[in-house]
């Protein structure tokens, strides 16, 4: 055999092995995604969305980015308790966890704490411009001096009110304390025989620590006062110090003012089994006057029965004339899983900046009624026309919003409070009985998770 003959068969076999490889490649599915022209496939998950908005802005988004990024969305479980415990199974599992996890800004300090997601704190600075973010938002992203997530959009607790029936029973103004909005209630009840004054939530869930935490507030009470102590050594330490502080008389009238809407009928007995839905179903109905929920509602009054002019915003109602009331810091960051590889991690960067630039941003506050994250569309007059609560919350965030305590072991402390709120409501505790029982069982978590 001549060498030219040896080249020709040599050939020829290095061909015929080269096609057996891709076969069996595709046979397996493992050629490789370059080989394949397949995109980067990424699983975003965050709570339902009854607009439609964000799967409008998903779509939108793998249309912009065919063949090279395709995200698929997961809507978890509209309850927050339940949407928190199947992330933390498939975290501790490592199972099945979205690329991208919108996370509720109480849970950054636990996720953070357990490696779950990834730090993106130069990423952060590399791609924005801090002052550009509302404080609180920003803030609630960020533990140990670190940032974890991106705001994605904010919520602040609001009191929505029927203004035509105030308006007809001679009322030109929303209550400004509780005892202003006990005598609207009655007189609106009374005149326009609504079932209802007050719905809001008291069910044993997150939704029940963040109003409880709202009555403490309002009347001068706190929760727990944390601390942040920062040394400068060679490799430097952080150390958060948290200190229960519930057990106090301001406290315990703020239950007591909850448990008095219940005992005198401004509020149903039945507000102690709401969350968000029932206490909604209820002002869509007709049946009360008063609603305290989240900007969310505005964009599903968009598309009841209920027009802008006969529904109103404003704060939460103090406990007396002079004080302020305070509403709880709400909202949802976006977090990449720390457990993703190289190209998912970019293709989950890409979302998130998409997700949280202006465009988007506004886009969420007109359709969906969600507060944006970003100071700029503060000063958007489509904006300010278009979502009421934008307007209110405009330079009032820092002054009237308050952070439930940021923990990585917030869940424990948020089930007792929840617990004891939940108990008040139904005559089972009074105030005093309750903080006291408070400050003993928060004492301990904060002592078993030092």
């Amino acid at each position: 055999m001549n060498c030219q003959h040896l080249r020709l068969v040599l050939s020829s076999f290095n061909r015929a092995i080269a096609s057996v490889v891709v076969s069996a490649a595709l046979c397996l599915g493992t050629l490789p995604a370059s080989a394949a022209d397949q995109p980067t496939p990424i699983v975003f998950a965050s709570g339902p969305d009854d607009t439609g908005t964000v799967q409008r802005i998903i779509d939108a988004f793998n249309a912009e980015h065919a063949g090279r990024i395709e995200v698929t969305w997961r809507q978890m479980d509209r309850d927050n308790n339940t949407h928190h415990d199947q992330l933390v199974a498939d975290f501790v599992a490592q199972r099945d966890v979205p690329h991208v996890i919108a996370s509720d800004v109480i849970w950054t300090a636990e996720f953070a704490k357990n490696g779950w997601v990834e730090d993106v704190t130069k990423a952060f600075y590399d791609d924005y411009d801090r002052a550009a973010f509302l404080g609180p938002a920003l803030e609630s992203a960020t533990y140990r001096l670190r940032i974890w997530g991106v705001p994605w959009y904010s919520d602040a607790s609001i009191l929505f009110y029927r203004k035509d029936l105030l308006a007809a029973s001679g009322f030109g103004a929303p209550p400004a304390t509780w005892d202003e909005l006990i005598r609207m209630s009655r007189q609106v009840m009374q005149d326009a025989d609504i079932r209802h004054g007050f719905v809001f939530q008291g069910a044993e869930y997150e939704g029940g620590t963040a109003n409880a935490a709202e009555f403490i507030w309002a009347a001068g009470g706190e929760v727990m006062r944390g601390q942040l102590q920062v040394t400068s050594t060679l490799r430097g330490t952080v150390a958060e110090m948290d200190a229960v502080i519930i057990e106090s008389d301001e406290a315990a009238a703020g239950f007591d003012t909850a448990r008095r809407l219940v005992s005198e009928g401004v509020a149903p007995a039945e507000v102690a089994t709401y969350r968000e839905q029932e206490s909604l179903e209820a002002f869509l109905a007709g049946d009360a006057v008063f609603l305290r929920s989240w900007p969310y509602v505005q964009g599903v009054l968009r598309e009841s029965a209920l027009s802008s002019a006969q529904v109103g915003v404003s704060w939460l109602p103090a406990a007396s004339a002079g004080r302020a009331g305070y509403s709880c810091l709400g909202g949802w960051n976006l977090m990449i899983n720390a457990r993703v590889g190289a190209d998912e991690r970019a293709a989950a960067w890409e979302l998130i900046r998409h997700l949280t630039g202006p465009a988007q941003q506004k886009r969420q506050a007109l359709q969906a009624g969600l507060l944006p994250v970003l100071e700029a569309l503060y000063e958007d007059p489509e904006v300010l026309e278009s979502v009421p609560i934008a307007a209110l919350a405009r330079g009032a965030m820092a002054a009237r919003i308050r952070v439930r305590p940021m923990t990585p072991f917030y869940a424990d402390l948020s089930a007792q409070i929840a617990n004891a709120f939940n108990r008040v409501l139904k005559g089972e505790l009074t105030g005093q009985e309750a903080v006291q029982a408070l400050d003993k069982d928060l004492r301990a978590i904060v002592a078993r998770n030092r």
